[in-house]
């Protein structure tokens, strides 16, 4: 198992959260950002760094992707590809996209948009606090207590 992060928009106090995860259940995450990113020294966290374009990152990531995997990201279609995967995508605020709720979640993605290209104003999500980080690292370790294993996951880099 890996713990792939869409980190181009990914909150820094979400990074700390699987930065030490990383470290505590010793299980490789990789960062994909089409930026350079900082990260701490460890042998299971890596950047990869992509060109800029329309969903490159999403698309290293789906191709690098296998069964079992976790995925955190705030991108529903990502996350719905990744469920295709037999994989598992996680959301900064703690919401697990899953095959019984992505569908719900694509639908009300769709219905936003649909709003917003008539001129309706949505508004955006609300600011990341404590409840949604509470929210994401309870959900991160209930999947990581079901789903990683004992041991190294990376080799030392």
């Amino acid at each position: 198992m890996r713990i792939w992060i869409d980190a181009d928009a990914c909150p820094g106090p979400v990074k700390e959260i699987l930065f030490r995860a990383a470290d505590r259940v010793r299980v490789e995450s990789i960062l994909v950002a089409n930026h350079c990113l900082k990260i701490p020294r460890s042998p299971f966290i890596r950047a990869v760094q992509v060109k800029s374009g329309f969903n490159v990152a999403d698309a290293l990531i789906i191709d690098s992707l296998a069964p079992g995997d976790l995925v955190i990201t705030a991108d529903i279609p990502l996350a719905a590809e990744v469920v295709a995967a037999a994989a598992t995508a996680l959301n900064p605020r703690g919401t697990l996209y899953t095959p019984d709720t992505i569908q719900e979640h694509l639908a009300r993605r769709d219905f936003m948009d649909e709003l917003r290209s008539t001129g309706a104003i949505t508004g955006g999500p609300s600011v990341l606090n404590k409840v949604h980080l509470q929210a994401f690292a309870n959900q991160l370790d209930r999947y990581l207590t079901r789903h990683a294993t004992a041991g190294p996951q990376a080799e030392a880099r």
